[in-house]
């Protein structure tokens, strides 16, 4: 019991001493400065890979960028310099206690040879968010995109040209002191690292069939569904290997006694739905009520439907959706197409989904998607290669 008290009261006075200015932390800490970056540039330049030849995530330019924060002078010099390995405590925090975050984005080669970025103001209000959620420093997000734009240029020529490859980018943050003890790190990293990728799907868009999921759980209201930390991901790979054991792709995750209808894999889900007597269509995917990831590709998504889709025939809804309202629409032929969004894949058209031993059919209308799956896809492509330009979404990296 003594035992027990000794490490509340520890845990508490750190929260204390952490506590001023801002949520966790003293507000007169240096901040991110991105006017101090410091370049190192590599003697030994990689090997870059045609573009039949990328795999998502397997391959990496020769930067990446770097921030170290402590909890006594704040945020650092950044860094970039050659890939490298990681030197760390075995009792780092991050190690035994999860403290880590990561954001997921692109920069994309447009037809005058110019890099862009999409919507990185987005990933940093994210990622500030998870930081905070799990009490490692938060920064000024456009200190961060300017040294981002500063890796990508400097490791441009990684960047593929043509529709549908990228450089993908993984921000991350970890907490970093060496400790067993439980409390707020007072040491973290920020790093950067980017890696050349293709098409999602080389071939063109395949659907994608689903096994709903109610025997595990991704996320539930209060918990931490709706930052994109690591340990949001590893205890969703056993009920993807499970389902993929009886065919299926991915899992279309439920939450529940209702059967709602939260993401589908690690993406943000989406239905189409049609009323049989006004022919009005309504696009629904979950609200953000703190249990789903506020992803961006999802905001990109309403927002376009919201804008250019006309509504007196239209209704974009974010509400919860159940597999009973899934199964009885198809039923009556009034579920019109479903798919996945999220940034590595875009969209992702939902062919089948099967629950409690029995297939749910979905439209496909192209053939291997829906109609407006394919419309999201191509008005989301349009801006990412800065062929439209719209709402200022797309950033040429400077």
């Amino acid at each position: 019991m003594l035992g027990k008290l000794i490490c509340r009261s520890r845990l508490a006075a750190g929260v204390r001493a952490f506590s001023t200015g801002s949520r966790f932390y003293s507000n007169k800490l240096a901040p991110l400065d991105a006017s101090r970056l410091q370049i190192n540039k590599t003697s030994t330049p990689k090997h870059k890979l045609a573009n039949d030849q990328l795999v998502f995530g397997k391959t990496f330019t020769d930067h990446m960028l770097e921030i170290e924060w402590d909890a006594q002078s704040g945020w650092g010099v950044p860094k970039i310099s050659p890939y490298h390995n990681l030197s760390l405590d075995p009792s780092c925090a991050v190690f035994h206690y999860a403290f880590e975050l990561f954001e997921g984005m692109k920069a994309y080669k447009d037809a005058n040879g110019n890099v862009r970025t999409f919507r990185g103001d987005k990933n940093m209000e994210r990622m500030n968010k998870s930081a905070e959620r799990i009490a490692l420093p938060t920064f000024d997000g456009e200190e961060l995109i300017k040294l981002i734009d500063k890796l990508v240029l400097l490791d441009k020529d990684f960047v593929p040209e043509g529709a549908g490859y990228s450089l993908y980018l993984r921000p991350t943050m970890i907490g970093t002191q060496a400790s067993l003890g439980v409390g707020i790190p007072s040491k973290a990293l920020l790093y950067v690292i980017a890696s050349p990728v293709g098409p999602y799907y080389p071939t063109g868009f395949k659907p994608v069939s689903l096994e709903a999921t109610d025997y595990a759980v991704r996320a539930w209201p209060g918990g931490v569904g709706n930052r994109k930390l690591g340990a949001n991901y590893a205890p969703c790979i056993k009920p993807q290997l499970e389902a993929a054991s009886r065919g299926y792709h991915q899992n279309l995750w439920l939450f529940g006694e209702e059967g709602n209808v939260t993401e589908v894999g690690t993406m943000n889900a989406f239905f189409i739905f049609k009323d049989l007597i006004t022919g009005k269509k309504e696009l629904v995917t979950a609200p953000l009520d703190g249990t789903i990831l506020e992803g961006v590709t999802r905001d990109s998504i309403l927002e376009l439907a919201r804008t250019r889709l006309p509504a007196e025939e239209w209704e974009v809804s974010e509400r919860y959706c159940t597999i009973h309202e899934i199964i009885e629409k198809a039923t009556k032929g009034a579920l019109v197409e479903a798919f996945g969004a999220g940034t590595a894949a875009v969209v992702s058209p939902i062919g089948n989904i099967g629950y409690q031993g029995k297939d749910i059919a979905i439209p496909l209308a192209r053939g291997n998607s829906g109609e407006y799956t394919a419309k999201f896809a191509d008005w989301i492509r349009e801006i990412q290669y800065g062929e439209e330009e719209f709402q200022g979404w797309s950033r040429v990296c400077q």
